[in-house]
């Protein structure tokens, strides 16, 4: 199958699939006789592993570390639990970090009333050191 199919079939765009191949995640695959791109199933398997790693959150790099120990086909199930434990505990910080920004959103525009005056507790607090 050609890119736009590949694409296609996986539901993400044609120039991720460039992006993926320039930054090594994706092998380059063989060339038919009229030099086009001849990918197959499991190009499409990759890429299907590496669009769900984004949709979990995985960076490029863990992606890159993941698809390390699979090629390899030496990986274990802890291995890959201890990259998953710690790409968890960065989602949890983040998690964290947005609802101490959600309370601090919260209570600076609860202390804004809104009226057309000069006066506004959330320019305020923006403008706080």
């Amino acid at each position: 199958m050609q890119r736009g199919e590949l694409a296609k079939k996986t539901g993400c765009n044609i120039e991720t699939v460039r992006y993926y191949e320039k930054i090594d995640l994706m092998p380059e695959p063989p060339r038919t006789t009229g030099g086009y791109r001849d990918y197959d199933r499991e190009h499409e398997r990759r890429l299907r592993f590496i669009l769900r790693a984004r949709d979990l959150g995985f960076g490029i790099e863990d992606i890159r570390g993941l698809l390390k120990l699979v090629d390899r086909h030496t990986y274990t199930c802890a291995e890959v639990r201890e990259m998953t434990l710690e790409h968890l505990d960065a989602v949890r910080q983040k998690l964290a970090d947005l609802k101490r920004l959600e309370r601090t959103l919260a209570k600076t525009v609860a202390a804004c009333n809104g009226r057309d005056v000069p006066d506004c507790p959330v320019i305020d607090a923006l403008n706080a050191a």
